[in-house]
């Protein structure tokens, strides 16, 4: 006798989907323990006044290079070894890096372990995005992204009240525990079907210079250019919002583990919002599109707005995060755009190039700093990474219905 069909519920709560989103969670406490503990773990190893910015900024951008080195290892793997030995390898390996990272004495060892852990964190997201988008029916994807972004985006928001509870240390073992106690849901997860077929093809799997060519590598580009303005948002306005509470002339500091759980509160929101939005409109562009104007009208408000209080800052950094919720969406776009052989290199990639964005981003901040000042420093490049994302966005396909059983020759 034939089995009843699944439910929604059913296809939303298989184990796949539900450790990709508990991989999620894990992965942005650790990616953003950081920037709440920033300033505190730099000082117990000696980092004080004005060398807080410029080192702080040397450790979050050997993070990113990891996560630029980490999203092409784990993206050709996932495509050559399966979609599970990345899930699981990554998690491992920033789990692991995070415990050392509660036990560094010095800038060097800080540096070393926040690139490893980049290499680690690169991984997870691409190798999840890829297993939900292959074992869900096409009309759930969207709810499927939505899910694992409502989990991982409240790994940020455990950060602060871990951070807020423990010592700095603690709060690195904290996140190290978390991802190894994940790794016991290994058992009885199953690899993605389309990937399980294709392992019984002679085709090219992996291949990264199939992105070279031409026609992909427009398609490519274009996808990394339109999440550029996310980590605009997050990795210099939110991150560095402490110094952007001073240039709006706060009397008292603003707290940057406070700003992060508050915008990424917001984003918990926004998320589930665009997830929505991307069903009810049954276009991922349509959504992404209405969420990046959003971003960069509170982008606009959060430098330019007269602030007289703190609790007016925290308040625009909820509403920055709720407009920046369509991070996973943008990503399951980016794993919508290409076939099964090579969908896994670019979900990861794609994320972790948007991610490595900051390094640039940061560097023409810290280069416009001193002849325009923190604020229209900052209002000159979310004008350009705007207005860029949305031009790339204009070139790319529609995909919200798009089948994902077909290869790239």
């Amino acid at each position: 006798m034939s089995s009843s069909p699944k439910t929604t519920l059913q296809y939303l709560f298989q184990l796949p989907v539900l450790v990709a989103a508990l991989g999620y969670l894990v992965d942005m406490y650790d990616l953003f323990l950081f920037s709440v503990v920033r300033v505190p773990s730099l000082k117990a190893i000696g980092v004080t006044g004005d060398q807080l910015l410029p080192q702080g900024l040397y450790l979050l951008n050997m993070q990113l290079a990891g996560l630029l080195v980490g999203g092409v290892v784990w993206g050709i793997l996932g495509d050559k070894k399966g979609r599970l030995s990345v899930l699981f390898g990554s998690i491992l390996l920033y789990s692991l890096a995070n415990i050392g990272n509660g036990m560094i004495t010095n800038m060097t060892q800080y540096a070393v372990l926040r690139f490893i852990a980049g290499i680690g964190l690169a991984g997870e997201l691409g190798a999840g995005i890829t297993l939900v988008a292959e074992v869900l029916p096409k009309h759930l994807r969207g709810y499927g992204s939505m899910m694992v972004a409502t989990m991982g985006v409240l790994g940020g928001v455990l950060a602060y009240f871990v951070a807020d509870l423990f010592e700095w240390r603690m709060s690195y073992y904290v996140g190290g525990g978390l991802g190894l106690l994940l790794l016991v849901l290994r058992v009885n997860i199953f690899e993605s079907g389309l990937f399980v077929n294709l392992r019984d093809k002679n085709i090219q799997r992996g291949n990264i210079s199939m992105l070279l060519k031409p026609q992909r590598l427009i398609k490519y580009l274009l996808a990394i250019l339109v999440g550029v303005p996310l980590w605009f948002v997050v990795g210099i306005l939110i991150t560095f919002s402490p110094e952007f509470g001073i240039s709006h002339g706060l009397a008292d500091p603003i707290i940057a583990g406070k700003a992060v759980m508050l915008a990424f509160t917001g984003q918990t929101f926004g998320d589930i919002v665009s997830g929505f939005l991307s069903q009810r409109l049954q276009s991922r562009k349509k959504a992404i599109r209405i969420f990046i104007l959003m971003s960069f009208m509170l982008m606009v408000v959060y430098l330019m707005a007269p602030i007289q209080t703190n609790t007016q800052f925290y308040i625009l950094c909820v509403c920055l995060g709720f407009c920046n919720g369509y991070w996973t969406l943008f990503i399951i776009l980016a794993a919508e755009l290409f076939g099964t052989n090579l969908r896994a290199t670019v979900a990861t990639t794609v994320p972790n190039f948007v991610r490595g964005a900051t390094i640039p981003l940061g560097a023409a901040f810290i280069t416009l700093k001193p002849s325009l000042g923190v604020i229209n420093g900052a209002l000159v490049i979310g004008i350009v990474v705007v207005v860029i994302s949305l031009v790339a966005l204009q070139f790319l396909e529609e995909t919200f219905t798009k089948d994902m059983n077909y290869e790239e020759q």
